[in-house]
């Protein structure tokens, strides 16, 4: 499974962007997905995830700003984030998990000025 994370970039605090990634291959449809972030010097660390049914999972830094969201028939999994704060600055990774197996992407950077 190849993962393709794009949307990343240079935003002011209280802005918005959005992330995207795609995943090659069928596996997609039956995947948790989920994207994960780690600041300079920091763990990496979960963000939120979603079900191949569409329940999502938050971390509580971030409920409230961000939505996670998916396309199967594009392979795609999203993330808004809006009222952004200079402490969501970091390499935001997308996951794709299938029965404790995971994949990731290659990270995109979000730096949020303040």
């Amino acid at each position: 499974v190849q993962l393709q994370a794009s949307g990343g970039g240079l935003v002011q605090a209280g802005g918005s962007l959005s992330l995207s990634c795609v995943a090659s291959g069928s596996i997609f449809k039956i995947a948790v997905m989920g994207w994960y972030r780690q600041a300079p010097g920091k763990q990496r660390e979960l963000v939120a995830t979603i079900t191949s049914g569409g329940r999502s999972n938050y971390a509580d830094s971030v409920k409230g700003r961000f939505t996670i969201s998916r396309d199967n028939a594009k392979n795609t999994v999203y993330l808004q984030m809006n009222s952004l704060k200079s402490e969501d600055t970091a390499v935001y990774y997308c996951n794709l998990d299938t029965f404790g197996i995971s994949s990731w992407g290659q990270g995109t950077l979000v730096t949020v000025s303040s």
